[in-house]
């Protein structure tokens, strides 16, 4: 693996060291553990504070598909993607609908996964299972992503032998995340979370200023692209691209905000207040990480053209490349960007690695196969059911290697996550809202929306008509199914939420 990358042993030694370290927290991790139960593996038992808690959903929020996925996009449309800033602040304020009230519901009720919640506010084993697949197949498609980020980031970096780089990466990086995730849970992962956020946050600080000294302001770059045959990446928007702006900041607000991993980290927080004072500070940091994928974006336009289709996707790892062989300085900045952004994208897929497990373990198989299943057998299944998922996962990340991008996978698992809007947002707050038009309207929602993504017409526009995601077509039938029911049946029932 050494000859795959343009680092040298000393760069490879503080890379396999950091990565390698990641073991220790998942050891240190099953060392803690105060008990073989799914609220000790998946909620790190008593909870966590403002700090740990902050870091954890940064972590979890800006991951691979960030990175390089952002960047990548930002390459193929240009100053448009800026978008990206603003759905990514629009998931805080998403957030703030729900968040507080499901945490001090989980509180009182100790909930382990999301369906606990519908479960508790809808009664409905049929709700039940349909949310978890929705939930199950969109976290695989994001986890799925997740691992290509992982060989993406070791591709675009690699010479010659860019596809072996793929593979190694994608094989190797996952079998460290899930050694070190299956062995200390979520108290794990939210430990090496709270490192990956620490040396994110400064390495991209110092990300923007080393793009400044080697490639001069942001106005040279812009310039370049303005006479070059991409000067349209630089042009205002028109009325399509800002239809798409819309749609972004909705479905990805919404859809992030409802992300199953996150769920379990709010009903993780320690206290309503934790959380509040993690979600506040969280509105700040788009600026710090979305922003910064943006800039190395128009900075790749202007000076490494030529990349298309998938290809785009390396982008930032390419940009990593001029930097390290620039100076010292970009030399080791590069090195310590490569292992945090590398393992904040582990860090992300592991956090979808042990919801879908959880999810697995106590929704499908307690809910339906062995319901007097025991603590510690209920624990075992999510672990082997880790293992399994990540092996398959494997082989279609590398399957997938020449056929998708990142953003083709977001778009996808997004469609799917808002139809769980009436059910989570919509219901934590109207105690009139019943199970049977919610269930109705999520199928409905997900039929329409899969219909239009994989239709005819959808494909012709990329996924997106009139500019809009299909997600936010089915979440509107899903509404008025879900509301409308409701009114109708006139329910008398008035819970206090």
């Amino acid at each position: 693996m050494f000859d795959l990358l343009p680092f040298g042993p000393g760069a490879w030694a503080v890379i396999v060291v950091y990565i390698g370290s990641l073991l220790l927290f998942g050891w240190y991790g099953y060392r803690s553990r105060r008990g073989n139960t799914l609220n000790d593996f998946y909620l790190a038992g008593s909870g966590f504070g403002a700090l740990v808690l902050l870091l954890t959903l940064y972590a979890t929020q800006f991951s691979g598909n960030t990175f390089f996925g952002f960047t990548g996009m930002t390459y193929r449309i240009g100053y448009s993607w800026i978008m990206s800033v603003y759905f990514m602040l629009s998931i805080i304020a998403f957030y703030l609908v729900y968040a507080l009230r499901l945490r001090a519901l989980s509180g009182r009720h100790h909930f382990i996964t999301p369906v606990d919640y519908l479960s508790y506010r809808f009664g409905s084993k049929t709700l039940n299972l349909v949310a978890a697949v929705v939930m199950i197949l969109a976290l695989g498609n994001f986890l799925l992503a997740q691992l290509m980020a992982m060989g993406r980031a070791m591709q675009g970096m690699a010479g010659g032998s860019a596809d072996a780089a793929y593979g190694y990466g994608v094989v190797a990086l996952a079998l460290i995340m899930v050694i070190y995730g299956t062995l200390g849970g979520l108290r794990a992962v939210a430990w090496t979370d709270a490192v990956q956020g620490t040396v994110l946050f400064v390495g991209f600080l110092l990300l923007v200023s080393a793009l400044f000294m080697k490639f001069g302001p942001l106005s040279a770059a812009t310039g370049a692209i303005f006479n070059s045959p991409d000067a349209h990446k630089v042009m205002l928007p028109d009325a399509g691209r800002m239809r798409e702006w819309l749609s972004y900041i909705l479905i990805i607000g919404m859809g992030a905000a409802l992300y199953p991993q996150a769920i379990q980290r709010i009903y993780a927080a320690r206290s309503e207040k934790v959380l509040r004072q993690s979600l506040a500070v969280m509105a700040f940091l788009p600026f710090i990480s979305t922003l910064v994928a943006v800039i190395a974006g128009i900075y790749a336009i202007a000076y490494i053209p030529g990349l298309d289709g998938v290809q785009t996707d390396e982008a930032l790892a390419r940009i990593f490349r001029l930097l390290q062989e620039d100076s010292v300085f970009g030399y080791w900045l590069v090195v310590i960007l490569f292992a945090a952004v590398i393992s904040a994208t582990m860090s992300t897929a592991d956090s979808a690695l042990l919801t879908i497990s959880s999810m697995i373990a106590k929704d499908i198989y307690a809910g339906y196969f062995r319901t007097d299943a025991s603590q510690a057998e209920l624990t075992w299944v999510g672990k082997l059911c880790s293992w399994a998922l990540i092996a398959f996962l494997i082989w279609l990340a590398i399957a997938l290697q020449h056929k998708a991008s990142l953003i083709d996978l977001l778009d996808r698992k997004f469609d799917l996550l808002v139809q769980l809007v009436p059910a989570f947002m919509l219901g934590i707050r109207w105690g009139n809202l019943r199970a049977g038009p919610v269930v109705f309207g999520l199928v409905a929602g997900l039929i329409v929306s899969l219909t239009l993504a994989f239709g005819p017409f959808g494909f012709a526009s990329g996924g997106k008509i009139w500019g809009f995601h299909p997600g936010l077509y089915g979440l509107l039938i899903n509404l008025c199914i879900a509301v409308g029911g409701s009114l109708l049946l006139n329910s008398s029932e008035d819970r206090d939420f």
